[in-house]
């Protein structure tokens, strides 16, 4: 068995070919979620490239023979889990996958399950969501084979663990998922009935001894559903998606269309009139492009229209700046150009 104090040794002996190895690493991994970020499309998405890239990083590793330990560095290794200068690992392990099958039978769950799941959620609620999942299941290996040598790596928890989250949330929803042989819409609550049982059917023979030897930890699948499962509604409360909802679009499987959808249950009131407010009412074309807004504000495409057109006419009523279009999940305001504390509205 290795000592906890040998890997910090070991880490100080890195070379800068070695730095230069990690850091392609760490840069494959991020730049999916810097470019979802700025484009503002699907994290989920983000992390099935940010999984592949890694995979291929460390397919094409070991095509030219570099002598790169990833597996050493990042994984999980339960007998020296309780160290602090190993906490990482708890992290990183979740990005490195054994072979191509087993990453991508783990992000087809997490592109399937997790991109529907993100458009009731939300980005950051989804993250959140996705880490409960497999800090749940690498505490569940951990706790459960305190001492073992074997690093445990991979992504199942997490994927699980959105399966957890679905089903506490919006069990009634229905996914293209490949599952009995069939691919087709599948309420969420089949897809974890026969997966879960599957795991749970799994662990019982191994336990009971009727079944061979197996690499696949299925404690973690199990840890990551239910951590992900128990706190998932307190995480869900005030997003875009309301808890339980059974509405026609909560079900779509279109992207682009559940974005819109969401966008546009989120439009802001248009209530009150930040000019009349501030005692300088509008006046002339002004008051005529405002009034249209009102009247007909109601749909995404309407409402950009009339707010360019009204930008346009106006001043901001605080400090007479110019006003112009802010845009943020394809709803859209007035702004001031000089400080948005004077106007922010709808």
């Amino acid at each position: 068995m290795i000592a906890p104090r040998e890997y910090d040794l070991y880490w100080s002996q890195l070379e800068n070919s070695d730095f230069f190895l990690l850091s392609i690493y760490i840069l494959v991994s991020v730049i999916p979620f810097v470019n979802a970020i700025r484009e503002k499309t699907s994290i989920a998405l983000a992390m099935v490239l940010s999984l592949l890239l890694v995979m291929f990083v460390r397919f094409t590793f070991s095509i030219l023979e570099l002598d790169f330990n990833e597996i050493h560095f990042f994984s999980l290794y339960p007998f020296i889990a309780d160290d602090p200068t190993q906490i990482h690992r708890f992290l990183t392990s979740a990005w490195l996958h054994a072979d191509w099958i087993h990453v991508l039978s783990n992000i087809l769950v997490i592109g399937l399950v997790g991109v529907p799941l993100e458009q009731r959620l939300g980005a950051k609620r989804w993250l959140l969501v996705y880490f409960l999942g497999f800090i749940g299941g690498n505490l569940a290996w951990v706790a459960s084979h305190p001492d073992s040598i074997n690093p445990a790596i991979g992504a199942s928890g997490a994927a699980f663990g959105l399966l957890g989250a679905y089903m506490a949330c919006w069990p009634n929803d229905e996914i293209e998922f490949p599952l009995l042989f069939f691919i087709r819409a599948w309420p969420i609550w089949i897809i974890v009935f026969v997966r879960l049982g599957l795991e749970i059917y799994q662990i019982y023979v191994i336990q009971e001894g009727t079944s061979g030897d197996t690499n696949i930890a299925h404690m973690a699948h199990i840890g990551g559903f239910f951590m992900a499962f128990i706190l998932a509604r307190f995480i869900a409360k005030g997003g875009p998606s309301l808890l339980d909802s059974d509405e026609s679009y909560n079900n779509t499987t279109n992207p682009t269309e559940a974005k819109r959808i969401i966008a546009k249950r989120n439009l802001g009131e248009l209530i009150g009139d930040p000019w009349e407010i501030a005692g300088k009412p509008l006046e002339g074309n002004a008051k005529w492009i405002l009034w249209n807004l009102k009247e007909q504000g109601d749909e995404l495409e309407t409402r950009q229209a009339w707010l360019e057109e009204l930008a346009e006419n106006t001043i901001c009523p605080i400090c007479n700046g110019e006003v112009k279009l802010f845009e943020k999940d394809e709803n859209y305001s007035l702004i001031c150009s000089i400080n948005d504390d004077h106007l922010f509205w709808p």
